[in-house]
C-alpha cells in the first residue's frame, strides 16, 4: 500500500512557490487572493488527483476567501499541500479542516509581513542602493533588487517547505484529534487578531449634537487676545496643550456619549453585521456596496 501512496516531489513543489509569486494576478475585492492561490496549487492539485471531477472540486474548495500577506502565504501553502498529500492517499480530512487552517493561519500571519518585509528589509536594503546610486554607482539598483530577490524567495522557499513538513505532522495523529485541535486553534487566533484590528481599521463617528455648553473664561483660548505672528501660534499651542479648549463652547456629539460608554461599540456591531450577513451567504460586493449607499445616505441627512 505505501508503495502506490501518492507523494509531491520537490520539483512539484518548487513550481508550487514559483506560482505563488503571482498570488495577488488576480486580486478582488470579493475572495481576494483566491484566483492566486488556486493558480499556484495547480501543479500540486494534478499530481495528486487524477480523474477530472477529482481536480474540480480540489479547485473549488480552495476558491474560497484567502487573504494574506503574499509572501506570508507560503507557510500556509505548505501546510495545505501536505493536507491534500494525505487526503490524496486515502486520510480523514474533509474540505472544513484545510480552509479552517487555512483562514486561522492567514490572519496572524498577516500583520507580520508588512513590519518585516516592507518596513524593516525593503526600507534598508532601498536605502543602501540609495546610497550607493548617489556615488553614481551602477551597483546601487542591481545590489537591490539582486538582494530583495534573493530574500523573498529564500523565505517563501523554505517556509512553504517548513509548513509542508509541519502539516504532514499534523495529520500523523488523526485519531487523536490533532488535526481538530490545530484547526480550532488557529481559527480562535484568527478571530483574536480580527477583533484587535476593528478598533484600528473600522471607523463610524454619529454626528448628531447632544448638547452645547458655553465655558468660562480661562477654559478656552481667547484668540482675539494673542500675539501676532510666531509667538501668538506659540502661545496657542502651550494653552491647548494646558487643556484649554479652542472654543468658548463645548460641543458634544452622539459619538461623544457613545466613546463614554463602550469605545468602539458602533465598530463592533457593524463588524458582527456583516459577519452574520456573510453567514447568510450574502455576497460581500453586495455588503460593501450596501455599506457604501448607508453610509453616504446617513451623511447626507447629518446623522454620520
Amino acid at each position: 500500500m505505501a508503495e502506490n501512496k501518492i507523494q509531491l516531489s520537490k520539483k512539484d513543489r518548487l513550481a508550487v512557490c514559483w506560482r505563488s509569486t503571482f498570488l495577488q494576478g488576480s486580486w478582488n475585492y470579493e475572495r481576494m487572493q483566491n484566483g492566486g492561490w488556486c493558480y499556484a496549487i495547480i501543479p500540486a492539485i494534478k499530481k495528486l488527483y487524477k480523474t477530472k471531477e477529482e481536480r474540480t472540486a480540489a479547485l473549488k474548495r480552495h476558491l474560497e476567501f484567502f487573504n494574506t500577506h503574499p509572501y506570508l502565504a507560503s507557510p500556509v501553502m505548505g501546510v495545505t499541500l501536505a493536507l491534500e498529500e494525505d487526503r490524496a492517499n486515502g486520510a480523514a480530512v474533509d474540505d472544513t479542516a484545510i480552509q479552517g487552517v487555512k483562514v486561522g493561519m492567514m490572519g496572524p500571519l498577516a500583520g507580520v509581513g508588512d513590519p518585516v518585509f516592507w518596513f524593516t528589509i525593503r526600507p534598508m536594503l532601498g536605502a543602501l542602493g540609495a546610497s550607493l546610486a548617489l556615488g553614481g554607482n551602477i551597483l546601487g539598483p542591481i545590489l537591490f533588487f539582486i538582494a530583495w530577490n534573493i530574500i523573498r524567495w529564500a523565505f517563501m522557499w523554505y517556509t512553504q517547505e517548513f509548513g509542508y513538513r509541519a502539516g504532514s505532522k499534523i495529520t500523523d495523529d488523526m485519531s487523536g484529534g490533532l488535526l481538530q485541535y490545530v484547526t480550532s486553534l488557529a481559527s480562535i487566533m484568527g478571530m483574536f487578531v480580527l477583533g484587535a484590528l476593528i478598533e484600528r481599521w473600522v471607523s463610524i463617528k454619529f454626528t448628531p449634537v447632544v448638547s452645547k455648553t458655553t465655558l468660562s473664561k480661562g477654559a478656552y483660548i481667547e484668540w482675539d487676545k494673542l500675539p501676532k505672528g510666531a509667538a501668538g501660534i506659540k502661545e496657542a499651542l502651550t494653552q491647548q496643550a494646558s487643556g484649554m479648549a479652542l472654543d468658548p463652547t463645548k460641543v458634544t456629539t452622539l459619538q461623544d456619549n457613545l466613546n463614554q460608554l463602550i469605545p468602539g461599540l458602533a465598530a463592533l456591531l457593524l463588524t458582527f453585521l456583516c459577519m452574520w450577513l456573510l453567514k447568510k451567504k450574502v455576497s460581500p460586493i453586495v455588503i460593501i456596496l450596501g455599506i457604501f449607499v448607508v453610509g453616504v445616505v446617513f451623511h447626507l441627512i447629518g446623522l454620520m
